[in-house]
């Protein structure tokens, strides 16, 4: 088979190889195709990789492509992880909100929608491609935001295209895992949109873990989420919040703490990533232990503001994150390639289109549940109980914002920008929302360039 990712000199590009070389299964991937706009950046990453691969009998050909076409041709599958206007565009996504008093976040709240509006354009451009030169693939989208990059990728490739997130599962296993339970005997009810939902229970059989967790002040204290919210919130709510809703639940707090660190999220990325690069580039054998080591320092402070630190000192640690056994969002991409290719049925939460999953979203809004994955694709599971009307009123008033963006990127549409600012809940200021255009426009060339088609 053959895989391509777009995107593929980026930071992650190893996870997803180190699960490749670990694979025995049949069908297997003997192509692995990298796009991407640096040819350096994807050289580090193959000599990377090629250190990773030592001592593996069975590794996919490596080929490398800055040319869109050839790389997707008769590709089986494609995953996509780009970041249209770089890092540098990252953090004027933070800083113009910042700079208004408003969140400053790569996917939530003002700094996703501009991050979403000016990759729409080219993730399309991508899909159009792959339409005429593999139609057959399916498309796994790492891209964020991935709720609203998906959504928009349907629009083109329909049901082959699935919204990939590690969050949710990640959630499930730190559960299962504080219980004493094997995170592959639990199946998880999760309800929401990419990094806005709920772990409403986590099952053995017919047994729900939650309550025994939510009662065990000991076992809920060492869980990451009670660390972001706090152990009575969560009690409060009787099931756990993905943790981005610390945006939500938190904002005015998140605001507060990140104008106090001395950097962002976008700013410290951007100064570790353009190190390694700069490092990984000319260090031979030793690029492997660069990139470990970038990978933990990254780990480390990862939504430091919701854990009480600052972007560059370490105050979490995501073992996880570096464990070949999960590999994140590569490991669940994986699972799903495998259940498509191999004729296996695997439950997994995903970003698949509602069709009346949840009641009050509209039938191809994308939203995050769990989803049967097999040889005829991916197909939302019955939710059961639905959502409570403060968590339908979120995910209502977050997907009309993010369904504006999306228009605001196909139609080139300053119109439809101003509405997704405006009507975003951690916004909800049309003044401020023709600021955060302008500023936006002004800051980001990537960015007034759709609107001036």
């Amino acid at each position: 088979m053959k895989l391509t990712i777009l995107g593929g000199g980026g930071f992650r590009t190893p996870f997803i190889w180190q699960a490749l070389i670990r694979d025995q299964g049949e069908p297997r991937v003997d192509e692995l195709a990298l796009y991407d706009t640096s040819q350096s950046r994807m050289d580090t990453m193959v000599n990377i990789m090629r250190v990773q691969a030592q001592g593996f009998d069975h590794k996919p050909g490596i080929r490398t492509y800055t040319e869109l076409e050839p790389a997707l041709s008769g590709a089986d599958f494609i995953f996509a992880a780009i970041r249209e206007g770089g890092l540098q565009a990252r953090c004027c996504d933070e800083h113009v909100a910042l700079d208004l008093g408003l969140l400053g976040q790569e996917t939530t709240g003002p700094g996703g929608l501009a991050y979403a509006m000016r990759t729409v354009p080219v993730m399309l451009r991508m899909a159009r491609m792959a339409a005429r030169v593999c139609p057959d693939a399916y498309f796994l989208n790492f891209t964020n935001p991935a709720g609203i990059i998906t959504e928009a990728l349907q629009s083109v490739l329909g049901d082959r295209v699935v919204g990939i997130c590690d969050t949710p599962s990640g959630l499930g296993r730190r559960i299962a895992a504080a219980l004493g339970h094997d995170p592959e005997d639990v199946s998880m009810d999760y309800v929401g949109l990419n990094h806005l939902g709920w772990m409403r229970r986590v099952l053995v059989g017919d047994h729900d873990l939650l309550p025994e967790l939510l009662a065990d002040e000991e076992k809920l204290s060492g869980l990451e989420e009670a660390k972001v919210f706090d152990p009575d919130w969560l009690r409060q709510l009787g099931m756990i919040p993905n943790e981005y809703l610390f945006y939500y639940y938190c904002d005015r707090d998140a605001v507060r703490r990140i104008l106090e660190s001395p950097m962002t999220r976008g700013d410290f990325l951007l100064k570790t990533q353009t190190r390694f690069y700069k490092q990984a580039a000319t260090a031979g054998n030793e690029a492997d232990r660069i990139w470990t080591d970038a990978l933990q320092e990254r780990g480390a402070s990862y939504m430091a503001e919701a854990l009480g630190g600052v972007q560059g000192a370490p105050t979490s640690n995501r073992k996880e994150e570096f464990d070949p056994a999960h590999l994140g969002y590569a490991g669940v991409a994986l699972g799903v390639m495998n259940a498509i290719s191999r004729h296996e049925r695997r439950v997994m939460i995903l970003n698949v289109r509602n069709r009346g999953t949840i009641a009050g979203l509209p039938d191809d809004a994308v939203v995050e549940v769990p989803s049967l994955v097999d040889s005829h694709g991916i197909h939302p599971l019955n939710v059961g109980e639905q959502p409570t009307m403060d968590q339908i009123g979120l995910m209502q008033q977050v997907r009309q914002s993010e369904r504006h963006a999306v228009r605001a990127g196909i139609e080139g549409s300053p119109h439809e920008a101003l509405l997704a600012f405006a009507l975003h809940p951690l916004v909800q200021s049309v003044p401020l929302a023709r600021k955060l255009l302008a500023g936006y426009r002004r800051e980001i060339p990537e960015m007034n360039a759709i609107f001036e088609k």
